[in-house]
């Protein structure tokens, strides 16, 4: 919701300003079409909004904040759909390396990005193809796109 927006609801006005709470973002986690929670982070107004960069870092973690809450015991969202998307079997690193390759970077530019050998990247591939279980970097993709 654009700023201005916010800024004339019941919401912003009776809770987040009274607590000098100005600029937000919000990270929604699903299993398949299950949302199961969410993150919310505000700033106060004397802080600048959240640029791409910060909003880059959230992205980066949405897979292991999903992941952490889907393995929470208990969950009844986990309970009700009884399946668990396999990008939630990937470690943070493989996470990100599979966030990059469904952004379409190649396996020089992820190396470059991260400060690791190509051949560390494809080490990492070969278990992001395997805990998902394809064959090739479009699956990655593919499977990234129905997780958002």
């Amino acid at each position: 919701m654009p700023q201005r927006e916010l800024m004339r609801t019941e919401f912003f006005n009776d809770f987040l300003a009274r607590d000098g709470l100005h600029w937000g973002v919000n990270a929604y986690s699903y299993v398949g079409d299950y949302n199961i929670g969410d993150m919310r982070i505000w700033r106060g107004r004397r802080r600048e909004n959240f640029d791409i960069h910060t909003l880059e870092l959230l992205r980066l973690i949405e897979p292991a904040f999903t992941g952490a809450l889907a393995r929470a015991e208990g969950d009844p969202a986990l309970r009700e759909t009884g399946r668990q998307s396999p990008i939630l079997r990937l470690s943070v690193r493989e996470l990100e390396i599979a966030r990059m390759i469904s952004d379409d970077l190649s396996d020089k530019e992820i190396a470059w990005r991260l400060g690791v050998e190509i051949s560390t990247i494809r080490t990492h591939l070969k278990r992001i193809f395997a805990k998902l279980g394809v064959h090739r970097r479009s699956g990655v993709a593919s499977l990234f796109a129905r997780h958002r």
